[in-house]
């Protein structure tokens, strides 16, 4: 589920020399389609403007003015061309209001029994004009699947609902704030990254010492309301049978810990260091916790892959729905489009089929298997999926990325972990990519169709150089 309801300003497109009646039911038309789509709206009234359409440079001014005075709400603008519409006006209207924000334009068809000069509309044509002028003027924008659709059709309800995608994923990765907890683990260098790159992009990164982490769960009394509160939600959310009392408490802790200090820095999401100091200076993996909040829409990554955890809140952003981060772990006997994605795992509960708590198989071994209590464990759902992957390129100084789609199958698989066989197109070609570019291994991933919402909002209004495999 979206956390908010999407607020759009509607421009609507006239010229006069066309039947400017169809600017009024255009107009009608348009804010009902919006209403149906669970949208709020801005846009001039009838008594602002001529059937509260833009068409000449003061109309263009006065409706600038009022998308600017609700600027902090607006996500996106719809563009809608009843008749051929007037491309300056428009134009101007999206430079003087100065939003930054996505533009879906949208063209409403003639019927061929009204092509008379009372009905006919033109704004198959004036759609190309409107478009060329926002180029000119350098505004990026979007466009309907189809050159021109009816506001009240299934196929418009489908673009409101990608374009609304879209406008999620550019904005919630503007001004994005990440918590990074802990330091990499030195056998980790593929998650390095450049915070200023990031930054650059309007993303800041705000670190914690694993320290200070742990320094504050050793202060925290087991009778500590938060950690009592946080003890509770761990056993409403997963089975701990078999896990030590002492250990839940621990986690209790850590998430309570963690929790406050994103609350107190105004931290979106966190990419944790999950190996191995934590399980030798606290004795337990922070799986559970991170699984918690990634389920709860606040991603966590492990390893402290910062670039990981801002894939998956894309994916996130456009689905509303959990993100996972996995690895492209194993080939899946010799079906060349199918492998197996795993983690250890902090996989959010929303990935299993069923999950129970249990201790983590790989690094028992190291650091004592009473030390690793708290992944979730189990097999991965089958359904539909997106990918998506960015990083930072220092040598370009550019974030690039790839995103697709595939499905997770009840393909047998019998391993430990939070493990699934996921079933991507062309997958040869995808991992070509992967490796002759530097991708990491991890990649997020989330039960839904998004990755042309993801791809649009990157290349289109965010400026990141994004592959889409096996586009349709």
């Amino acid at each position: 589920m979206h956390d908010r309801k999407l607020t759009i300003a509607l421009l609507v497109g006239n010229r006069g020399f066309f039947p400017d009646h169809l600017a009024k039911s255009g107009r009608e038309e348009m804010l009902q389609a919006l209403g149906q789509a669970a949208m709020d709206v801005v846009a001039l009234g009838p008594e602002e403007s001529k059937y509260g359409a833009v068409e000449t440079h003061e109309e263009a001014r006065r409706c600038a003015a009022l998308f600017r005075a609700n600027a902090d709400r607006i996500d996106g603008v719809v563009v809608t061309l009843p008749n051929f519409g007037d491309e300056r006006a428009i134009a101007d209207t999206l430079r003087l209001a100065r939003l930054n924000v996505p533009v879906l334009v949208q063209a409403t068809p003639d019927d061929p029994a009204k092509m008379t000069v009372a009905f006919r509309r033109d704004s198959f044509c004036g759609k190309m004009s409107a478009c060329n002028n926002l180029r000119q003027y350098g505004i990026p924008y979007s466009l309907t699947a189809s050159h021109t659709v009816q506001p009240n059709s299934e196929e418009f309800a489908r673009d409101l609902q990608w374009f609304g995608g879209v406008c999620r994923v550019a904005k919630g990765l503007r001004n994005l704030r990440i918590g990074s907890i802990g330091a990499r683990p030195a056998a980790f260098n593929t998650v390095r990254y450049s915070e200023k790159l990031l930054e650059t992009n309007g993303i800041s990164v705000e670190t914690l010492d694993l320290s200070e982490v742990l320094g504050r769960i050793g202060r925290m009394k087991d009778s500590d309301d938060r950690a009592v509160q946080k003890l509770e939600a761990i056993g409403r959310y997963v089975s701990t049978s078999g896990v030590p009392r002492e250990a839940l408490v621990k986690m209790a802790k850590l998430a309570a810990v963690v929790e406050q200090w994103m609350t107190d820095t105004a931290v979106q999401i966190s990419a944790v260091q999950c190996w191995t100091s934590i399980e030798e200076n606290l004795g337990v993996v922070p799986c559970t916790v991170m699984s918690m909040m990634s389920n709860e829409l606040m991603s966590s990554a492990c390893e402290v892959d910062v670039c990981g955890v801002l894939s998956m809140h894309a994916l996130r952003l456009a689905s509303g729905t959990p993100s996972a981060l996995l690895d492209w772990n194993n080939n899946y006997g010799t079906n060349p489009d199918k492998a197996v994605c795993f983690h250890c795992s902090n996989l959010p509960k929303h990935f299993f089929r069923e999950v129970t708590m249990d201790y983590q198989a790989i690094i028992a071994g190291t650091v004592g298997k009473e030390n690793t209590f708290g992944t979730c464990v189990g097999r991965v759902k089958s359904g539909a999926m997106s990918y998506a992957r960015f990083s930072t390129d220092d040598s370009s100084g550019r974030i690039r990325g790839y995103v697709g789609g595939g499905a997770f199958t009840d393909d047998p698989l019998e391993t430990f972990g939070g493990a699934g066989v996921v079933e991507i197109p062309q997958m040869q070609k995808l991992l070509h990519y992967i490796c002759e570019n530097g991708f990491e291994h991890h990649v997020a991933a989330n039960f839904s169709t998004v990755a042309g919402m993801v791809h649009e909002a990157a290349t289109r209004y965010l400026g990141w150089d994004t592959y889409w495999h096996a586009r349709s």
